[in-house]
């Protein structure tokens, strides 16, 4: 099994990027795919999670509509599409997978992605 982040990097505030996450041995239909992050001195942060065999899409409250996430099947890889960022977004975004349901707690996680790291400049 495999999660591999791509798509990060440096964007000025108000930008927006995607960050893919492609898998190999999983997929959405099987495992819910949750998106993290963590800004140095802070505690990991869950962002969106989507579980195409429960047909599921699940965001934090605290998120306030500024993160999209999908799937493509086809390609095996969910997207986190970001918008509206600011200088408080930048961290290290990784994907995760839950083999039962959608949820934001990281230690529930069976498999981890390596992280892409996200800056945004003022």
């Amino acid at each position: 099994v495999q999660l591999v982040e791509s798509g990060g990097g440096m964007v000025q505030a108000g930008g927006s990027l995607r960050l893919s996450c492609a898998l190999s041995g999983i997929s959405p239909a099987e495992y819910a795919i949750v998106w993290f992050r963590q800004a140095p001195g802070k505690e990991r942060e869950g962002l969106a999670c989507i579980d195409n065999g429960n047909n599921n899409i699940e965001y934090p409250d605290s998120m306030h509509g500024r993160f999209t996430i999908s799937s493509d099947s086809a390609n095996n890889t969910v997207y986190l599409q970001m918008a509206s960022l600011t200088p408080e977004d930048t961290a290290v975004y990784t994907c995760a997978a839950d083999m039962f349901f959608c949820h934001f707690e990281p230690s529930g996680m069976e498999h981890w992605g390596q992280g892409t790291q996200v800056t945004v400049s003022s």
